[in-house]
């Protein structure tokens, strides 16, 4: 396992890497010419091109070439400029079939490692990913924090059972946070981190490597194809830039669940995936890679609520029956502590953004992660400007002398179709 520096040093801005034109002489051709005993009018502008075409080809100029000659091969070229005019349309025909085809051709699936602390959304994410026709799941790398490492590869490896697909790598990460304490919540997602729902023995086997290993193996075997979804806290995805930072402009795209810039849910000013290691998160949100924020800004505005479990419940299948017990539970717990109104579905929403993009809108913003304030560890600060005030000392105090532009580094998801995105989620558990 990697053993990473000390927290100052992991608050460092973090880099992810790091001849003359031949002379033309012109052909002067007949509007007509004798083939033999026949006379053929060369009315065609693309008849007499193909003339033109042949004699140059034959090296026949206006100023050396015998008419008999220059007859002989107009003859040809006639001939040649009727196939050409007659196979034309055909080509073209051929070319408009298949760029229709090409644009009527499903796009290839995405191919995607989740990153998760399976966790009640982590499964329904799960399940959403892998009944997605537009998402190719390679693997699932379990990171510690809904629950813990151990219990999470066990919920991870059950999940991928339930769907029949132990093609999927499933692989154990971290054991802990970069720095800190492990914070797990059960009051959150049950004792055994999926809605107290025993599921069946998995018939699946974890993948002996370790998940950020994977993860980079994974990445340079498909440069430029996959798309990370983390759902969890960023440990394993910080700990694979740490060891290998070439992978970052190797990686399609990331899209992650975490960050608010409104206030928090584990306090006024964090969200839960980034609070449980800010570290990570920071190393992560500054690689250079493009990375798109799914954070409570718009999970808090795709609530589940008694309608869609309703339709959902009407039915019935081994996947479709256990989301209807998470779903359940998940609602029980928004109504005992909750503002109520339905469940939001936060890891859910980070993969319904990697299958269709359009369901979220965002806005570029520079985005730091807080991790030495005493009420702010954890915070997502997003630059909404992309611009700060540059100060300059002079004598006892500082000057603002202009304005200086940061880089954006995330694209913060700002608003939501969240009647769009729960109708998907439905329509691909339903009857599975």
């Amino acid at each position: 396992m990697l053993t990473p520096r000390g927290p100052k040093d992991s608050l460092l801005p973090f880099c992810g890497l790091g001849g003359p034109c031949p002379e033309v002489i012109p052909i002067i051709t007949p509007q007509s010419v004798n083939c033999g005993s026949a006379e053929v009018p060369l009315r065609s502008r693309g008849a007499r091109k193909g003339v033109r075409k042949a004699a140059a080809l034959a090296g026949i100029s206006a100023r050396n070439a015998s008419w008999r000659s220059a007859m002989s091969v107009a003859c040809v070229a006639l001939g040649l400029g009727f196939i050409t005019l007659a196979v034309a349309p055909l080509t073209h025909a051929n070319e408009n079939a298949r760029a229709l085809a090409t644009a009527n051709a499903p796009a290839a699936p995405k191919k995607v490692i989740i990153d998760t602390d399976p966790g009640t959304d982590d499964a329904l994410a799960i399940l959403l990913a892998l009944n997605s026709p537009e998402l190719d799941v390679r693997a699932l790398t379990v990171v510690p924090g809904n629950v813990t490492a151990q219990q999470g590869l066990e919920n991870a490896l059950k999940l991928v059972s339930l769907t029949n697909r132990c093609d999927v790598h499933v692989a154990g990460g971290a054991q802990h946070p970069l720095f800190q304490k492990l914070i797990t919540a059960e009051l959150w997602h049950g004792a055994n981190g999926l809605a107290n729902v025993e599921l069946p023995p998995s018939k699946c086997k974890a993948d002996p490597r370790f998940g950020p290993d994977l993860i980079i193996q994974m990445i340079h075997e498909s440069p430029h194809e996959i798309t990370l979804v983390p759902v969890g806290p960023l440990t394993n995805i910080a700990l694979a830039l740490l060891k290998d930072p070439s992978i970052v402009p190797l990686v399609k795209e990331v899209v992650i669940m975490g960050g608010s810039i409104s206030g928090g849910n584990v306090n006024a000013a964090a969200e839960a995936n980034i609070y449980n290691d800010p570290e990570a998160a920071q190393i992560v949100f500054h690689a250079g890679w493009r990375l798109t924020m799914v954070g409570l800004d718009v999970g808090d505005k795709t609530l589940y609520d008694q309608a869609h479990l309703d339709q959902l419940s009407k039915t019935h299948g081994p996947e479709n029956d256990f989301a209807v017990k998470v779903l359940t539970f998940l609602l029980g717990q928004e109504a005992k502590y909750g503002a109520g109104g339905g469940s939001p579905m936060y890891d859910p929403l980070a993969v319904g953004t990697a299958i269709d993009p359009s369901i979220v809108s965002t806005q570029p913003m520079h985005v730091d992660v807080e991790s030495r304030g005493e009420f702010t560890r954890g915070e997502t600060v997003a630059n909404r400007r992309n611009a700060v005030e540059r100060n300059v000392l002079h004598g006892d105090r500082y000057v603002i002398e202009g304005i200086d532009h940061v880089d954006p580094n995330v694209q913060v998801c700002t608003g939501v179709n969240a009647e769009k995105f729960l109708q998907l989620l439905n329509s691909r558990l339903a009857g599975k």
